[in-house]
């Protein structure tokens, strides 16, 4: 008789509970896009009459899912009910461990999944479908409908990874969770902690105390940009470490997410702030001080025994807590200065039959390979480890383009591609002149969005060895964790579609779609994102009859008010339906807006329709893919590049090569002058011309001295008055970079802006 009570109670309570209806359920926005997704017609009510179902098999994913109800909303799941459940079933038909179903229907949530892996995968879908108030546990009603869908899922690439730098600057323990949720939650499997830099040593090792007491602290910090003159420092102590505790924690914490952490430990070079603490590692022996300026320096690991012996007891500390198959050993930049003055390492040249430093290099990779695979572990390093010859099992991630990459997958070693074009997101994403002070460049979200991971250059065969890409985030100028969100999202979302979702599944326009949505999630978690979905974008559309100006927004059922006369726009401003005719040179203000309010900051285009502006231009040599602009139109658009965002569509940029620019007005004209720009900004590799040379119609060349500025933006301006129909303009590539500064032995890129005719 008491049973039969209890079941009548339960029945009425799961009837009362069902009397008033749930408000509608979220129409699936989730991302990254899964492969397949078909919506049915009837949702599903969870409440508190809902039981989760499932076995040891998936105990990590079905406590999240537990862990993510309650914590999230007054709902309290039953242990045994028998009117809707929630099921996690094992399907071994499913190859990909990271793959799942998903199945909603209106009595049942199955997930299907051959592993705890793919079935976790399954939730952060899910979770995709409930409210985003259930993230902070704000969720008010007593129960939710859940859209009624059917999902088939898998990833493209084994690696998706995430990068953070706490070298130059630390995060706490805390914000370091945040991050690896914010990854779990996107399915990004991988995240790349860059533990050693010149600047600071982050990671307690016991056998090396100094690298505690020395290593992880410097004198100050660099104020503003390494590109200001002169340099400027706060005068403050800055560092600390991760306790050996700390890092167990983390690791176990990220375990539960089934994020792999992948330490890495810079060698040979950045590793000043090693040689600070223990002078006996580099090739003088002299005190050194860790680094207080960012850049490439020239203290590196001299490989003497000793460093070596340091090395190995280094690295077992570090195994000893990651449980990871991959160790990064770094490899990048490291200047060969001192091997080259150093007795010992011409030594080891000698003794070992190397041809020169770069062997010496790939020698001391060699050697901590081996010593690694001893121990059961793989090496990953930066495509500098290329240089003299690639170790035997190293996996190259590539950051210099894609060339790296393809040259490894070519020799049959794995590559990871993380090329600067498309994955630092310590790059600019906005040409808003308030955006946080960052180190250069311009990285705005499509351009991650429609990142293609496989290099064009690799055959089928070739495509194998690519395991995948990742987003990495640099902290020269990111001090504290809200900036540092505000770098990485959204573009670290986008980047998750790249890894996850097909290629022929993606579409720019839809995921905008959903990002816009996916913000409130954001909002719910307390993650500070870029927002820049309610910016206006502007192109110019010239030829010789007519020139106009057109305008978008990424949104959607949003409208676009604009000025000429540079005011600002409002809401009863001109509204845009259609590209505007430019008959004079003028200023754009427009701004998005709903039926309200501005919802977007203010878009300004000043349009310089100088002599040159709708002719024909041709350039000897294709600017970079990675850095192509508008294209060679774009230097006679009547538009100025960002003066702080070298990457933007105005500037076109070239590595290594000379130019020659021919610019044809249609017919003989009068002309004044002829200007333009270059980028200076050092410390990203770029370097202006010394000179150029500019040629009217077939006369004789003129030289045109460019001086050595130390500012971002050397103005080139040749005045002469003549008749002419040809404008021919040649600009030498500045060369190989200096010893001594950032990219030192590398070719200069040369960025070049609009190019005034007047």
């Amino acid at each position: 008789m008491r049973t039969k009570n209890l079941l009548i109670v339960s029945l009425l309570s799961f009837l009362f509970s069902c009397t008033e209806k749930p408000k509608p359920s979220i129409l699936p926005q989730i991302i990254p896009e899964p492969t397949v997704i078909e919506v049915v017609a009837s949702d599903f009510v969870l409440n508190d009459n809902t039981e989760i179902k499932a076995s040891d098999d998936f105990k990590v994913s079905s406590d999240f899912l537990k862990a993510y109800v309650s914590n999230g909303s007054a709902i309290r799941l039953k242990d045994h009910s028998g009117f809707n459940t929630i099921s996690f079933e094992k399907d071994e038909k499913i190859l990909n461990s990271e793959a799942y179903k998903l199945n909603i229907s209106e009595n049942e949530i199955i997930i299907s999944a051959s592993t705890d892996q793919g079935a976790f995968y399954a939730v952060q879908s899910l979770r995709q479908l409930f409210p985003a108030s259930f993230e902070n546990g704000t969720f008010q009603e007593n129960q939710v409908a859940i859209k009624g869908l059917s999902i088939e899922d898998e990833p493209q690439f084994n690696y998706r990874g995430m990068h953070l730098d706490v070298g130059r600057h630390m995060f706490s323990v805390d914000f370091i969770k945040k991050y690896i949720d914010a990854l779990a939650m996107l399915k990004i499997n991988t995240f790349h902690w860059h533990l050693t830099e010149d600047q600071g040593w982050r990671i307690e090792i016991k056998k090396y105390p100094k690298l505690q007491d020395i290593a992880a602290f410097r004198n100050e910090t660099l104020i503003g940009h390494y590109s200001d003159q002169p340099h400027q420092f706060d005068g403050k102590k800055y560092g600390g470490y991760y306790t050996q505790e700390d890092i167990k924690e983390i690791v176990a914490y990220a375990q539960d997410r089934f994020v792999t952490i992948i330490p890495e430990i810079e060698l040979p070079g950045h590793s000043q702030a090693a040689i600070a603490a223990y002078p006996e590692l580099g090739c003088t022996g002299e005190k050194v001080e860790v680094a207080t300026l960012w850049g490439v320096f020239e203290e590196v690991y001299c490989p003497k025994e000793e460093t070596f012996k340091f090395l190995e007891d280094v690295l077992d500390e570090v195994i000893a807590l990651f449980p990871s198959t991959y160790i990064h050993i770094g490899g990048d930049e490291a200047p060969k200065t001192h091997w080259k003055a150093c007795e010992a390492c011409q030594k080891r040249i000698k003794s070992e039959g190397l041809k020169d430093e770069h062997e010496l290099q790939s020698y001391f990779i060699s050697r901590i390979e081996n010593y690694l695979n001893s121990k059961g572990r793989q090496i990953i390093g930066w495509d500098e480890i290329l240089e003299g010859g690639l170790a035997p099992n190293a996996t190259v991630m590539s950051w210099r383009g894609t060339k790296g990459a393809v040259e490894a997958a070519k020799q049959k070693h794995n590559v990871i591609i993380t090329p600067t074009s498309h994955s630092y997101f310590n790059y600019y994403q906005s040409t808003n002149a308030d955006e946080p002070l960052a180190i250069g460049g311009f990285l705005p979200l499509d351009k991650v969005y429609n990142f293609n991971v496989i290099p064009k250059e690799l055959n089928k065969d070739e495509q194998k060895f690519v395991l995948g890409a990742q987003g990495n985030l640099w902290t020269e100028y990111i001090k504290t964790s809200e900036i540092a969100e505000y770098m990485a999202f959204p573009r670290v979302i986008a980047m998750s579609e790249v890894v996850w979702s097909k290629q022929e599944n993606k579409n720019y326009e839809d995921f905008v779609s959903r990002l816009e949505w996916f913000h409130k999630r954001l909002d719910s978690l307390n993650i500070n994102y870029a927002n820049h979905l309610y910016e206006v974008e502007g192109e110019l559309i010239s030829n010789n009859k007519s020139i106009h100006y057109k305008l978008q927004t990424l949104t959607k059922d949003k409208v676009i008010h604009y000025t000429l006369d540079g005011s600002e726009p409002e809401l009863d401003s001109e509204i845009y339906n259609e590209s505007i005719p430019i008959p004079t040179s003028t200023t754009i203000k427009a701004a998005v807006f709903n039926t309200k309010e501005k919802l977007g900051k203010t878009f300004s285009e000043t349009i310089n329709l100088h002599k040159a502006v709708g002719q024909n231009i041709t350039i000897s040599k294709e600017p970079h893919r990675a850095y192509s602009g508008s294209g060679a139109r774009g230097l006679i658009n009547g538009i100025s590049g960002s003066n702080t965002r070298f990457g933007d569509k105005e500037w076109l940029g070239f590595w290594g090569e000379d130019i020659e620019i021919v610019i044809d007005l249609g017919e003989e004209s009068e002309i004044n002058s002829v200007e333009t720009r270059f980028y200076n900004g050092k410390g990203q590799w770029i370097f202006a011309p010394e000179k150029l040379e500019i040629v009217f119609d077939d006369n004789e060349p003129e030289t045109v001295l460019i001086s050595k500025s130390k500012d971002l933006l050397v103005d080139v301006i040749f005045e002469k008055s003549t008749q002419v129909r040809f404008i021919k303009i040649r600009i030498p590539n500045y060369g190989t970079i200096p010893d001594g500064l950032q990219g030192a032995g590398n070719k200069a890129w040369t960025f070049i802006d609009e190019i005034i005719v007047n």
